[in-house]
């Protein structure tokens, strides 16, 4: 194990962790301690994240469902770390380039504090930051002091509302059709819709060859529902991030010719009741700026957990 000190900064390494100890002193009494740890092992920061992620299944959904896909080695390089003090966990951040960085503040009232620790061992580490996503008001207190500190300017990428489902209004009305499970047969077709579906919402553009691996993935998952209508798929939707007790809804997607018919409410109820069979609960994020999508999700019977927001840097 290495030691070595900067200022009241000292850092630990040793083969799996990585943290920092920062220290103020009254006088000979030491008054405060916070402690920046690095994972690299995820089992280890699973231990530490766990029991609080689990308590707020829901609302916390995404860092968890990340997590689990990290322990199932399913990303590589994944960014993990917490602050704690005298152990109790205070912040968790989690990172799956070219995904935003995830925060999560464990204690609010520690928030400022955690802030300004986390970013200057960001900046020490040369963590690269494209984007964060987190609790509205979590993201923008940590943006505008990440601006401070870095000259980096911060955008809205998406501002959006997490919703939860525990059962569907059974009087909703219906569109013509039946859903299915995709096959591989319909590889194409999502391979399309999947980029179209990042140009409607401005996310950035993935390779062809990147989105055809992620489309086979999916249906060898049976994760892709498709609604279809007198033989013609006019919809889609797929689960992902399970967890223990929820599941995640997300790539709603309905070609432009077949908008406004109702069929992207009718393929999000029965694909969502669908997985209720075997989930306690769905959840789903939605653009804020899109009311019509945010409406039809209500009136499925999904309601607002938070508001949360994806901001992005520049220079």
């Amino acid at each position: 194990m290495n030691i070595s000190n900067r200022n009241n900064f000292h850092k630990i390494v040793s083969p799996s962790i990585v943290f920092y100890v920062i220290l103020t002193y009254k006088g000979e009494e030491e008054e405060s301690k916070l402690k920046f740890q690095r994972y690299e092992n995820a089992e280890e920061f699973a231990t530490v994240a766990t029991p609080f992620l689990e308590k707020n299944e829901d609302k916390f959904s995404l860092f968890l469902g990340v997590l689990q896909a990290i322990k199932d080695g399913k990303y590589e390089d994944p960014y993990m770390s917490t602050i704690e003090e005298e152990g109790e966990l205070l912040a968790l951040f989690q990172m799956t380039s070219p995904h935003p960085l995830n925060i999560i503040f464990v204690n609010e009232d520690r928030m400022e504090e955690c802030i300004d620790l986390s970013i200057n061992e960001l900046i020490e580490q040369s963590i690269s930051i494209n984007s964060i996503i987190s609790v509205k008001e979590w993201a923008y207190a940590f943006a505008k002091k990440w601006q401070e500190k870095t000259g980096e300017s911060f955008s809205v990428l998406m501002d959006q509302g997490l919703y939860r489902l525990d059962q569907i209004d059974e009087s909703l009305e219906t569109s013509p059709g039946t859903w299915r499970y995709a096959t591989n047969e319909d590889a194409l077709l999502i391979e399309k819709w999947y980029s179209q579906f990042e140009e409607d919402t401005k996310l950035p553009k993935t390779a062809p060859v990147e989105i055809k691996k992620r489309v086979k993935a999916m249906l060898d998952a049976k994760e892709v529902f498709l609604w279809e209508n007198e033989g013609r798929i006019v919809s889609m939707m797929k689960k992902a991030r399970p967890t223990a007790n929820g599941v995640t809804v997300s790539l709603v997607f309905t070609p432009k010719e077949e908008r406004k018919k109702g069929y992207a409410r009718t393929m999000v109820a029965a694909g969502s009741n669908e997985l209720l069979k075997e989930f306690k609960f769905c959840v789903l994020y939605t653009d804020m700026l899109n009311p019509t999508s945010n409406k039809i999700y209500q009136e499925i019977g999904y309601k607002k957990l938070i508001d949360s927001v994806h901001l992005g840097f520049e220079l």
